[in-house]
Formats: C-alpha cells, sequence, structure tokens
C-alpha cells in the first residue's frame, strides 16, 4: 500500500486493519449517504484481489474511511464516509488521494465511482477532486431507493 499522508489536519491516513471494522460501522451510522455495508462484507471484501483501503485516524480514533478495488487499468472506489465531526478537514480528500495514489501505482488509467442522486454535498465534492458525471443508474440504492449518478475520473501517470 501506499505510503501514509496526512491531510490538511492532524489525522494520519493509513491503511484499513481488521479491526477497524467495527469503527467503520460506526461511522456509517452517521453517514446515511453512504453505501451500507455489513461488517463481514468490509473484512471480506479487503481478501478481494485488487482491494484498496485506507483509514483517517486521529487522536487513537479512526474518523474515516475509503474502500475500492482495481482490475487491469480501472479501478472503482466502493465507499467514502468520514464521521461527521471531522468532515471539511480535509481527510475525505486525503483519503481519496491515498487510494488514487495507490490505483495509479497499479496501472490504472481511470476510476468510476457511484453517488446517490441526492448527494450533491457529494457530487460536489467528487466534482473538486477531478470527477465528472458520466451516466446515471436508476434504482442502484436501497434504503431508500434512489438513482446513482456514475462519476469518472481519468488518471494521469
Amino acid at each position: 500500500m501506499a505510503a501514509e499522508t496526512k491531510p490538511e489536519r492532524a489525522a494520519t491516513i493509513r491503511a484499513f486493519r481488521a479491526e477497524d471494522a467495527p469503527a467503520l460501522m460506526s461511522i456509517l451510522r452517521d453517514a446515511p449517504e453512504a453505501a451500507n455495508w455489513t461488517q463481514a462484507s468490509y473484512r471480506e471484501s479487503m481478501n478481494s484481489p485488487g482491494a484498496v483501503a485506507f483509514v483517517s485516524e486521529a487522536n487513537g480514533s479512526v474518523t474515516g474511511f475509503i474502500i475500492g478495488r482495481w482490475v487491469t487499468d480501472e479501478a472503482e472506489i466502493l465507499n467514502l464516509a468520514v464521521t461527521p465531526w471531522a468532515r471539511r478537514r480535509g481527510e475525505g480528500g486525503a483519503l481519496l488521494g491515498a487510494a488514487i495514489e495507490e490505483f495509479r501505482v497499479h496501472g490504472a488509467s481511470r476510476v468510476f465511482l457511484e453517488v446517490r442522486e441526492s448527494n450533491a454535498m457529494g457530487i460536489a465534492f467528487y466534482e473538486k477532486h477531478g470527477f465528472s458525471k458520466t451516466g446515471r443508474r436508476a434504482g442502484y440504492y436501497r434504503d431508500p431507493n434512489e438513482a446513482a449518478v456514475v462519476m469518472e475520473k481519468k488518471l494521469r501517470h
């Protein structure tokens, strides 16, 4: 995995560890806009080929996470969430940057993701980081049922 990086504030970005799974579940309870997986799903995804996962940590607590995967020259962000009290401090951008750098190392030329259509802040966040809208998937999300906006970022090597 890529070297540790620091966002604009005091959090550290590091590789996800299995013992981080309960903290991810806690973050997700306060992030209804994120994809809601089970704790077992997070552990399982870490054993998948091409898995990329980082957490942000401040004062000994996990404050955010990103999970993605790469296959040949394409990558996908599967989930990104930051605890509400740590938002707007650069952690989301630092997590995204760490994952994108890891994808580059493995030869990915573009990164895809889906974001809830109603998540205007999320869409703006990804646009700020160089993603553009490329499509829409009706009924992609459940609880509540909602379309996804598909976004893509082309990577330069």
